[in-house]
């Protein structure tokens, strides 16, 4: 029986993705976000990870950055989101399929077997999209640096590039000034830049203001 780690910050999520699977797999453990994931699934070296792209911690992505080449795992991703950029980040970072939260039962054990056996799995609407998307000549380029920061870290970037203070960017994004000081942290530490100026130059030559 394929051996499973369910990754996803919904508790009742699991809960429900568990009951459709029923006897079909091995449930050996589950993680809500990015660090108790690569603790979970190093402990329990299972045969598909079943990984949500957006996760407190860095999301699916850092996910498979933390683990690459540490484990034989493989990754089948599940998500809500059908995005470009959710999609070619994650098949980019090494994820072996891409699948939506409208997945039957049944059609999710036979895509955790599939991937089990080495195919690459994806939701057909999706299919045709992941192949025109790295065919084609304008295709997203690889930017390791920015695979690594995250949709609100990204967020939190884009206003201090237009010049917001930290409160400023709390009351956009609905957050503390404490929450946008740690992402700008984040960033500044994955980026090995210094200080906001630096941030602002960065975001600017990527275009991300």
């Amino acid at each position: 029986m394929t051996r499973v780690v369910l990754v996803d910050d919904h508790q009742m999520f699991r809960t429900g993705v568990k009951a459709e699977l029923g006897g079909g797999v091995e449930i050996v453990g589950e993680a809500g976000d990015v660090d108790e994931a690569v603790a979970v699934i190093r402990a329990a070296e299972p045969d598909v990870v079943l990984l949500d792209v957006h996760l407190p911690g860095g999301g699916g992505i850092e996910v498979l950055r933390r683990l690459h080449g540490a484990v034989r795992s493989r990754f089948l991703a599940l998500s809500v989101s059908d995005a470009a950029e959710d999609v070619i980040g994650v098949v980019r970072g090494g994820a072996r399929g891409y699948v939506t939260k409208t997945i039957s039962g049944p059609e999710l054990t036979d895509a955790i077997g599939r991937v089990a056996d080495g195919d690459a799995v994806f939701s057909p609407r999706l299919a045709g999209f992941v192949l025109d998307a790295f065919a084609a000549t304008d295709a997203p380029a690889v930017d390791p640096e920015l695979d690594q920061i995250t949709q609100r870290e990204r967020d939190v970037l884009r206003l201090i590039a237009r010049g917001y203070a930290y409160k400023e960017i709390a009351r956009e994004l609905f957050i503390s000034v404490k929450t946008v000081e740690t992402h700008v942290s984040s960033v500044l530490r994955k980026l090995q830049l210094s200080n906001r100026h630096e941030l602002s130059r960065w975001a600017a030559a990527r275009r991300l203001v």
